[in-house]
């Protein structure tokens, strides 16, 4: 007979558990999603000729497991990079927009050449961030917050005027609670293995190598016809298996299967993924282990709103780059902005310039919350400030994401160890999505992957 499992959730965790479980032998899998469409964040649609993702727009390429599944589901040829001569980005310094200094990763420099000509920072801050390489390293093995790593390391202008800004752009984050070894472990390690990050990531550019798919696309891939290209073919390989606008209700231990009450009615499965936010995976499994569902509880989630904008190019001439963030010393509404018809190709008609402006995010929650026409011109006005926009906006639209945006704080991965571990007593249980290990499409991708390997056997 064969193996009965049921996915709950049907975002990219859900739809990559569910794809995998469907090639297993000896496994019947279906896949239950609320909503009426699959894909969660993920979401593309066409406005006057313009491509809107209203979720993430792209993802690493050089974390391997987006790239590998594009492939497998034959989608390789329309991964598309940015735009090559397009590849800088702005921070914001008092009103002006300067360019993030050449070999500059997130946070800090691999070259002293570049730093030194920038606006960014001030003479003292680049002569703190320039000290780096003589800063011991931190003896302690806990976990820090990002704060507390780039203030012991770089100092406290660079992680005001570049950390702050750049890992806002990314996780909507606050960097006095985000878990540096859970959101951004690569620097602890640098700091590790060369006692410096500067000196690691000198080492870096001296060998030249940014991942096997680096050359290609760049840090950055997505699709020719946006992120939804990836969700529907998942959804195309399940079919009747995929099922939109059925809610899991609760779910229940009978003899040696779970018995799942959803809105279609009830079912049984011999195991049970839960591709859900980490609230939800709470409350269907809190009569079943009290302390887990504390854990799933416990883990933070900020809002975000984005708010797309079209413009005649001439009264939006955009700079060659993919965008801006905006340090939150600037007290501005805006904390980031993409120019999206400069990112990637076909984005946009020709004359048009598009761009999507991201508001609200952990350290400014009430922003997100405002109505829609005063975050739009409240928008407008950074807009006009920053880009001198001219004249009023071809069209413009506003999307909320509540709660969608996890927050990894300090010791995050010992809350996820515990989860997993406490998961793992309960029988034919797999946890995944992007609560857990990764908030990034590839990260989402691995952890589903990885969670559904067991189940599968």
């Amino acid at each position: 007979m064969a193996k009965r499992v049921i996915v709950a959730g049907g975002g990219i965790a859900g739809l990559t558990a569910a794809y995998r479980l469907s090639k297993a032998p000896g496994v019947e899998v279906e896949l239950l999603e609320a909503s009426p469409r699959a894909g969660g964040a993920i979401s593309t649609t066409r406005e006057h000729g313009c491509l809107l993702e209203h979720g993430p727009d792209c993802f690493l390429a050089i974390k391997p497991a987006g790239v590998a599944l594009c492939s497998e589901l034959g989608l390789e040829p329309r991964l598309i990079g940015t735009i090559a001569e397009n590849r800088k980005s702005f921070v914001e310094r008092k009103g002006k927009l300067h360019a993030v200094p050449e070999g500059f990763y997130l946070m800090a420099p691999s070259s002293m050449a570049s730093l030194a000509t920038s606006r960014i920072f001030s003479t003292k801050g680049k002569a703190r961030m320039a000290m780096e390489p003589l800063i011991p390293r931190r003896k302690e093995t806990t976990d820090e917050s990002l704060a507390d790593f780039v203030r012991r390391r770089l100092g406290k202008e660079c992680l005001e005027r570049m950390a702050q800004p750049m890992i806002a752009g990314i996780t909507t984050a606050d960097p006095e609670k985000l878990s540096m070894r859970a959101a951004m472990p690569q620097f602890p390690e640098m700091e590790e293995k060369h006692g410096s990050i500067i000196k690691a990531l000198a080492a870096r550019m001296i060998g030249g190598g940014t991942g096997a798919s680096g050359p290609r696309y760049g840090m950055f891939a997505t699709l020719d016809g946006g992120m939804q290209v990836l969700v529907d073919a998942l959804a195309g390989v399940l079919g009747p298996r995929l099922r939109t606008g059925v809610r899991v209700q609760s779910v229940a231990r009978e003899g040696d299967r779970w018995a799942v009450a959803t809105s279609a009615g009830p079912l049984a499965a011999d195991a049970l993924v839960l591709a859900l936010p980490s609230p939800a995976a709470a409350s269907l499994l809190r009569p079943h282990d009290p302390r887990l569902a504390e854990l799933l509880a416990s883990l933070h989630c900020a809002s975000v709103a984005t708010v797309h904008l079209a413009f005649r190019e001439a009264d939006l001439p955009l700079p060659a780059a993919m965008g801006f963030v905006v340090p939150a010393v600037e007290n501005r509404f805006t904390v980031a902005a993409s120019f999206t018809s400069r990112k990637f190709p076909g984005r946009a008609p020709g004359g048009v310039s598009l761009v999507r402006v991201f508001a609200g995010g952990a350290t400014r929650p009430s922003d997100s919350t405002l109505p829609d026409d005063d975050i739009r011109r409240r928008v407008l006005a950074d807009l006009r400030d920053l880009l001198k926009a001219a004249g009023e906006p071809l069209f413009s639209n506003v999307d909320r994401h509540e709660g969608a945006m996890p927050q990894y704080h300090v010791g995050h991965l010992d809350r996820v160890d515990e989860i997993e571990k406490r998961a793992a007593a309960l029988p034919g249980l797999a946890l995944c999505g992007a609560s857990y290990r990764g908030v990034g499409v590839p990260d989402c991708i691995k952890n589903a992957e990885d969670a559904v390997a067991g189940l599968a056997r």
